[in-house]
């Protein structure tokens, strides 16, 4: 499996008790979605290696799992920090205008608000305060807030999300 066919779901933390079991840290958005998992892929020295799953406690973000043939704390160790990936197939499948940010990549950004192309969406900035869309427009980095109040829709057959930009924003950055 390599990890361009696959999705972070979080991280192994630290240990948790001394039979072998981990806390995991879900970075998802509903961890429940993943109560079922029979086994994930923890990034070991840059491979992506399985580990099947003997138990997972879903407790919100901060979840415990036990790996099979992990029964220590001592053997904990080599999976501490471990990024863990699941394949994309694996995503729950989204409704409306609801989107995972590393399938819309390269969709087009259209404004209601002055019906025009603002360009294709080059990447997407997460941070603690508010996720972004970056698009190149007129050679000039032009980032638009990812919130409710300005995504319209989301086409995921021609590959275009709808906005509706409040006025004066595109200008902060175009009108230098």
């Amino acid at each position: 499996m390599q990890k361009s066919e696959c999705f972070s779901l979080g991280k192994i933390t630290k240990p948790h008790g001394l039979k072998g079991e981990v806390t995991i840290w879900l970075d998802v958005d509903v961890p429940e979605n993943y109560v079922g998992l029979d086994a994930l892929f923890l990034e070991i020295k840059g491979q992506l290696v399985p580990f099947i799953i003997q138990e997972l406690q879903v407790r919100g973000k901060k979840s415990i799992v036990k790996f099979e043939d992990i029964n220590s704390i001592e053997a904990t160790e080599m999976i501490i920090d471990a990024e863990a990936y699941l394949p994309i197939k694996k995503l729950p499948k989204l409704k409306g205008k609801q989107f995972y940010y590393h399938e819309v990549i390269g969709y087009k950004i259209f404004d209601n608000t002055t019906q025009k192309d603002l360009g294709e969406l080059k990447a997407i900035y997460e941070s603690t305060g508010q996720d972004l869309f970056a698009v190149d427009i007129n050679e000039s980095e032009v980032l638009i807030p990812i919130v409710d109040d300005f995504l319209d829709s989301v086409d995921h057959d021609t590959k275009q999300i709808n906005v509706s930009l409040p006025d004066g924003l595109l200008d902060i950055y175009l009108n230098q």
